[in-house]
């Protein structure tokens, strides 16, 4: 439990430096040019690719940075290019998901199968169990007829979102832009 302590501390600290906000707002800013290449597969199911920006942003600065990231981003994309009506709870998913990435990955070794934790449990927690009761709140359909098909879009795309990020963070390791990044930071 004292390990949490220090980890959601220490991420808390991040949000005090104004360097953390300014790198923090660029890569939202990627995110949100990304989410404009969304594939739509239909109503309630779209492949995105500003996921591996994002949790970019949770492994740098943890989960209490994570979940203010996470919730500004949901308001910023929404205000950006609306694609439906505004639901709370997907703001809720989004800070949850940046407090789940951020808690297993936040000053931790990054190792393949760390990466594929974290996004087991953001796929399971928030992508397959709330953003479908979220879902079938606003459209009235049961959940067990949304269930399906968000299941197997998130199993098909776990592993893929796993490898992609760690493939991209571990090539910024290899280039130094994490340690370039961090540094920054620090100073």
């Amino acid at each position: 439990m004292k390990k949490f302590a220090v980890c959601y501390q220490a991420s808390f600290q991040e949000l005090k430096h104004v360097k953390t906000l300014t790198t923090a707002a660029m890569l939202m800013a990627v995110s949100v040019v990304l989410g404009y290449f969304t594939i739509e597969a239909g109503p309630y199911l779209k492949i995105g690719f500003g996921g591996v920006v994002n949790q970019f942003v949770y492994y740098l600065f943890g989960p209490v940075a994570g979940a203010v990231y996470g919730g500004v981003l949901d308001l910023v994309k929404y205000v950006v290019k609306p694609t439906g009506a505004f639901f709370p709870g997907f703001t809720l998913n989004a800070m949850l998901g940046g407090v789940l990435y951020g808690t297993i990955l936040y000053r931790k070794p990054l190792t393949f199968r760390r990466a594929l934790w974290a996004d087991l449990v953001v796929a399971l927690i928030c992508n397959i169990f709330l953003n479908t009761l979220w879902l079938s709140m606003m459209s009235g359909k049961a959940m067990m007829v949304l269930l399906p098909m968000r299941v197997l879009k998130n199993l098909i795309k776990w592993p893929v979102d796993a490898a992609l990020f760690y493939l991209i963070a571990k090539r910024m390791e290899s280039l130094g832009l994490v340690r370039m990044i961090r540094k920054f930071q620090a100073e």
